[in-house]
């Protein structure tokens, strides 16, 4: 049973690995829907969030008689311990419980675990700075761009804090955590798809085929020795930057994230990975010869009725025609496949360009 913002993802990861997902999410897509044996609105809006009040009652009359093998919980669920522990009395959870959440999502303690382990991790307030033009503002426990702000002009505000700013390349480390040791994936480069009141939102991710091996050590040890200090088990990511003195070490998201679609294989299934690590089982990891990549397309301007299109293969997420959308919700995902990853994100940024004509015209 999969519960998350968007569990589209998740469930073909599932059903690459043979399994038949019940999924509730927040829009239950054409796609989603088919990929599900069932699938249910989670309930909550994403202005909101997750109704933790709620949630117990759908996910029971979505296993109606089943008696699912796990319940794996994706994006939603950051800022939300209590409610994870909840739902781990009723199901067995396959993933990172309550406490292990708190402490890899509290900013605080992050950075103090990052400079006792000597982790590079950029500096942290609580109040305004003197110089807020070299700092941004995120929300504690946050996940994804859409919640990272500039600074200047921001105020302290309850459950905001200042993280000074970083400048470099955006890397993600896929991993999977035993609750002693990080397992890495694969590495990807993220790039943002900037909107006027989301500077930060996040735009695609490309697999990058090479990396270098000692460097991949050293953040494989950085990335163990957190998930040792919070029992990490599962899929996760951490977040980094790359810049001229080196890799600086931002964040973990303690979930299946954005690029499951991009570092999956139907021959060593992450998904599987998963739900063996969260039981203490051995697991295999997939290999790869080429580079792919994901990209979420996004409405420019709002769309009072969404055309019908003929959607390529190479597409996922799609909006329903008809559907009415305001500036900045999201129209699809779209992926491409290349031999290198500068040639694979070239190609899947065309690919998006020519799509987006077809529901924004020539703007030209």
């Amino acid at each position: 049973m999969i519960a998350a913002i968007s569990g589209r993802a998740l469930a073909a990861a599932a059903r690459r690995a043979g399994y038949r997902p019940l999924v509730a999410d927040f829009f239950c897509d054409t796609d989603t829907v088919a990929l599900a044996e069932r699938a249910t609105m989670l309930p909550g809006d994403l202005q909101g969030g997750i109704d933790g009040e709620r949630i117990i009652d759908t996910l029971r009359r979505l296993a109606g008689d089943d008696l699912p093998a796990a319940i794996v919980l994706g994006s939603g669920f950051e800022r939300m311990p209590e409610t994870v522990d909840k739902i781990a009395r009723h199901f067995r959870l396959a993933g990172n419980g309550g406490a292990a959440i708190r402490r890899i999502k509290d900013p605080q303690l992050l950075a103090d675990d990052c400079a006792e382990l000597g982790i590079p991790h950029p500096q942290l307030r609580w109040d305004q700075p003197p110089d807020p033009e070299n700092w941004v503002v995120k929300t504690a426990g946050g996940a994804g761009g859409g919640h990272v702000r500039r600074a200047a002009g921001e105020s302290p505000t309850a459950g905001r804090y200042f993280q000074r700013f970083v400048a470099g390349r955006s890397i993600s480390a896929l991993f999977v955590g035993n609750g002693q040791t990080a397992h890495l994936v694969g590495f990807s480069q993220q790039w943002t798809s900037p909107a006027p009141t989301a500077p930060y939102r996040y735009g695609g991710a490309v697999r990058l085929r090479r990396f270098d091996r000692r460097q991949a050590a050293v953040i494989g040890g950085w990335v163990s020795s957190l998930t040792r200090r919070a029992g990490l088990v599962g899929l996760c990511s951490a977040d980094l930057i790359r810049g001229p003195d080196g890799y600086t070490f931002i964040e973990i998201n303690p979930r299946p994230g954005a690029t499951l679609d991009i570092f999956d294989d139907v021959d060593a299934p992450l998904i599987e990975a998963h739900l063996r690590a969260a039981t203490g089982q051995v697991f295999r990891l997939p290999r790869f010869v080429d580079s792919m990549a994901s990209m979420v397309t996004y409405a420019a301007t709002p769309i009072t009725h969404f055309p019908s299109i003929a959607w390529p293969e190479w597409t996922a997420d799609q909006q329903s025609a008809g559907t009415r959308l305001i500036a900045g919700d999201p129209v699809c995902t779209v992926f491409a496949r290349g031999p290198s990853a500068q040639s694979t994100k070239r190609l899947i940024k065309g690919q998006a360009s020519q799509l987006q004509l077809q529901w924004e015209g020539d703007r030209t």
